[in-house]
């Protein structure tokens, strides 16, 4: 099924404006994976503020010192990078985005020459063995093509005794926000089961251990981190799944306008909201895991 739904993600979910990616093989075949993350502003009001409010409980779980030189691989439109800043005065922060408008994002949010982003692949970093004494990823691994290569390039540009650590989203349990939408998703439609996040790799507990203990690091440590989400109105959480981000959001562009106003009343419906201020609060769980480099 892990296959399948990749495939289907790669090849069907992409949009006009989409960035082109490589070539990449997955489950066997070869596909040409474009992105459905390509708009900095519209990815921040659908997935980036939240990914803001989750980055400080993950530089937490990974114990980064002031003074350490950090990667952030795949640093989207710079929560982590940027959370890393403002806490630590004198560490060396380098993001790195395979989407160009990402990267021109992040770049815009920061004047601190502490602070690098720059375009590349989590596959094949272009930085040379040892040059970190972290490598961190925040809620992107389950979105590379093969995971098992870039925990292993994270590996080789970690310094031993460094952490590598990452985090994903739960979306079968933990993610509110996803899981109402794509239960309300599938209601309406059973074919859209198979965009549904749930199948996505790497997302469950035990997983990414599982992958980090299997790549040779040491002292695996996995933890769920748990934030609110607060939305405004409902207005405030549908609204950001029209700008086209992420599978959820290109799911929400592709449907015909009747098909989209069934929707968002079947989630107006779940979430009871009759007045359009009322406060809406869901959770939001990740899964992160950490490890350190062996020594050769």
């Amino acid at each position: 099924m892990r296959f399948d739904w990749i495939w289907v993600f790669c090849t069907c979910l992409t949009l006009a404006h989409a960035e082109p990616r490589q070539t990449a093989k997955v489950g066997g075949l070869q596909v040409m994976e474009k992105s459905v993350f390509s708009q900095g502003e519209a990815y921040e009001r659908f997935m980036g503020r939240w990914s803001r409010a989750l980055a400080p409980n993950f530089i937490a779980f990974c114990n980064v010192r002031d003074g350490e030189s950090i990667l952030d691989v795949g640093s989207g439109t710079g929560s982590l990078a940027l959370g890393l800043g403002a806490v630590m005065g004198d560490c060396r922060i380098t993001g790195i985005d395979p989407a160009k408008s990402y990267v021109s994002y992040a770049q815009s949010r920061t004047h601190s020459r502490r602070i690098r982003f720059e375009i590349g692949d989590a596959q094949r970093l272009r930085f040379p063995d040892r040059s970190f004494d972290k490598t961190l990823s925040l809620l992107v691994l389950n979105f590379v093509p093969d995971p098992p290569r870039a925990v292993t390039e994270m590996i080789r540009v970690t310094r031993p005794g460094g952490v590598v650590a990452a985090a994903v989203w739960d979306y079968a349990e933990g993610m509110e926000m996803l899981r109402i939408f794509w239960d309300q998703a599938v209601a309406l439609d059973s074919t859209a089961d198979v965009r549904d996040e749930r199948h996505m790799p790497f997302c469950g507990k035990g997983e990414l251990a599982t992958l980090w203990r299997e790549r040779g690091l040491l002292q695996v440590e996995e933890t769920s981190l748990t934030v609110p989400l607060v939305f405004s109105s409902f207005e405030d959480y549908w609204s950001p799944f029209l700008g086209g981000q992420g599978p959820a959001g290109s799911y929400v562009v592709s449907l015909g306008s009747e098909q989209r106003l069934h929707l968002e009343q079947r989630l107006r419906n779940r979430l009871r909201i009759a007045d359009q201020e009322r406060l809406i609060t869901l959770k939001a769980r990740a899964w992160a895991v950490k490890g350190l480099v062996p020594s050769p």
